[in-house]
């Protein structure tokens, strides 16, 4: 695997944990560090060899639907002065969703190169 994809995986894993770790404040906590601790594993397999491209390819998949899903009608940013505070949680948790989603894609596909 190429060094650079390997640091991004283990990159990719210490944030999604931070991600996780992070949300034990949130309403809906448990949700919140199950999603990112699961990408956190992913980047973690993916950088260590250890998994096939299908598990993040189909997770990078669900992962862009709850962006979709997720994404607020009325958009209003991240900072709790610029809107609505229910809004401006949905686009924070959308954006999350975003960021699981393409990394995730992007590691499917370069499993799926590489073989």
């Amino acid at each position: 695997m190429n060094l650079l994809f390997k640091i991004l995986g283990y990159v990719f894993a210490m944030l999604f944990s931070v991600g996780a770790i992070l949300q034990y404040n949130d309403p809906d906590s448990l949700h919140w560090i199950i999603i990112y601790g699961i990408a956190a594993l992913m980047s973690l397999l993916f950088a260590l060899n250890k998994i096939g491209y299908t598990v993040p390819l189909i997770l990078g998949i669900f992962a862009f639907i709850g962006f979709v899903y997720l994404y607020p009608s009325d958009f209003q940013g991240f900072d709790l002065n610029d809107g609505d505070i229910v809004t401006v949680e949905l686009g924070r948790e959308a954006f999350g969703l975003l960021i699981i989603s393409i990394v995730l894609l992007v590691f499917a596909f370069r499993i799926k190169r590489k073989l």
